[in-house]
């Protein structure tokens, strides 16, 4: 089964504007880099050849991951309860740290975007152990290492 990805409808628009873009103007671009490349002669020692190659690998693995993304996503239009979900930001402190410790994400696709906090995937450890939490909950999860570690929701917002 496939994961279901969560996404905001702007990064929804803006994964379907980086196919198109990919898959026309980028495609037409490398084609040109690769006929350019071949024209020089021995493509056994041609490093532009091999470049203009990679960088075809590299951008058919990223449209094959939006697809991806887009063929499995659902958009999500987060509402203001309370209540950690993803699209929104949610700061938190681990226990024994001091207040101004706390650290703040945006709970949503590694694709989203934030001007000034970093992304948290819901299907990371800590991201499953939030979602449902409010303000004042704390919450306890397992690291990939076996560790238990406890958070203390300090706020839930709307991004």
């Amino acid at each position: 089964m496939a994961q279901t990805h969560h996404l905001s409808q702007s990064a929804f628009d803006r994964l379907h504007a980086e196919l198109h873009d990919l898959t026309t103007r980028g495609r037409i671009e490398v084609a040109n880099k690769i006929e350019v490349a071949r024209l020089m002669g021995d493509l056994r020692e041609n490093g532009d050849y091999h470049a203009a190659k990679d960088e075809q690998g590299h951008m058919e693995a990223r449209i094959r991951h939006i697809e991806g993304i887009l063929d499995s996503c659902e958009i999500v239009e987060t509402e203001d309860d309370g209540t950690v979900k993803p699209g929104c930001l949610v700061t938190f402190l681990y226990e024994g740290d001091a207040e101004e410790d706390s650290e703040t994400y945006l709970l949503a696709s590694i694709e989203e975007r934030h001007p000034k906090h970093e992304t948290m995937s819901p299907q990371s450890a800590l991201g499953k152990a939030l979602l449902g939490a409010r303000a004042g909950d704390t919450v306890v999860y397992e690291t990939p290492t076996g560790a238990h570690l406890q958070v203390e929701v300090v706020s839930v917002e709307l991004p």
